[in-house]
């Protein structure tokens, strides 16, 4: 009687343990697309790592001999919602190096990306879904970078370890659908831009807005940024961001002498458009494609490359016709891990 007591005692704790898991992972999947009025933290997150080799040995048709690319991704967010209250923190972290028998296998940075947003809102009482909200993002990057296409491109870096660094703090209105959609607007949104003195001496018109001589540049305008995550199908997930940002105080850019060396003005809104596309073949495998565009005034495309006589040349390159608008494409197979 009293193992039959124990096994039945046992089998209802199990039956309770399932249901209130059941229980927590439904309450998680209704909180990634509504809003409810309750107390939790939520968390996730992706850690995607993706190595690619190559080799050939006489092969009539050319190419590098051996080649090699190991790049990582992680997206992670923590949530705290108490209430009408949400705190949200996002950060994106990216980075590629690229080997090759060409350059001695000497690393060759192909990503490099540091992002964090942080925002804090109270819903507003009559529209369940807006929320009052306050914003802080932080962007920059680990390491060096270096322009390649120069032929002394080891002799300077043109961006070091946060320099650039960029600081967003804005206050706005916020549409919220839980986890899976944010969009925020502010008319009033403050960015910092901290650059080395070592970049901004380097050239007339200064590096990165920075005028010539300075290490900041503090800007006033309107700034808008949207995130939306889906599962298109059950192995197949999508994440889209977008941003603008209006410069109030845009103005041409001058030398000691008065000359006009970069010419700008609020008319020139600088935007991002980030995307990832990932398709998760069982566990622990999945296939990647992240596309990344940005405009950014303050950062002009060159077609010019200094030859050995140090002489100015054009070049030819396949996305010429992007013109200034930066672009960076990533494919990717790899090793993933959800949480």
């Amino acid at each position: 009687m009293k193992k039959q007591l124990l096994l039945l005692v046992l089998t209802f704790s199990v039956l309770q343990t399932n249901a209130q898991l059941g229980k927590t992972e439904d309450m998680k999947k209704s909180m990634a697309s509504q809003n409810k009025d309750t107390v939790a933290w939520m968390k996730g997150g992706l850690l995607n790592v993706g190595i690619n080799q190559g080799f050939l040995h006489n092969w009539a048709a050319g190419g590098e001999l051996a080649s090699m690319t190991v790049n990582g991704l992680f997206n992670g967010y923590v949530t705290r919602l108490y209430h009408r209250q949400v705190w949200t923190n996002n950060l994106d972290l990216n980075y590629a190096l690229f080997y090759a028998y060409s350059n001695n296998f000497v690393p060759r940075k192909m990503d490099d990306r540091i992002d964090f947003t942080s925002k804090y809102g109270v819903r507003l009482d009559t529209a369940k879904d807006f929320y009052l909200t306050g914003l802080l993002n932080f962007k920059s990057q680990f390491s060096k970078g270096y322009d390649y296409k120069s032929n002394s491109w080891d002799t300077f870096s043109v961006s070091n370890f946060l320099s650039p660094a960029y600081i967003t703090l804005a206050a706005g209105i916020e549409y919220r659908k839980g986890n899976n959609l944010s969009l925020f607007f502010s008319p009033a949104a403050a960015r910092m831009t901290l650059v080395d003195l070592y970049y901004t001496l380097r050239d007339p018109a200064g590096a990165y807005g920075v005028e010539n001589g300075k290490t900041s540049r503090f800007e006033l305008g309107a700034y808008f940024t949207g995130r939306y995550n889906t599962n298109l199908d059950k192995p197949l997930a999508y994440r889209t961001r977008l941003d603008f940002y209006l410069n109030y105080l845009a103005k041409d850019a001058v030398d000691a002498t008065g000359k006009v060396v970069k010419k700008d003005n609020p008319g020139n809104v600088d935007w991002l458009w980030d995307n990832l596309l990932l398709y998760k073949a069982n566990k622990f495998l999945t296939v990647s494609f992240g596309l990344t565009m940005m405009y950014d005034n303050d950062l002009p495309y060159s077609n010019k490359i200094v030859d050995a006589t140090g002489k100015e040349v054009s070049r030819d390159e396949p996305g010429e016709f992007l013109g200034w608008m930066q672009t960076k494409q990533i494919f990717t197979l790899g090793f993933a891990y959800k949480f």
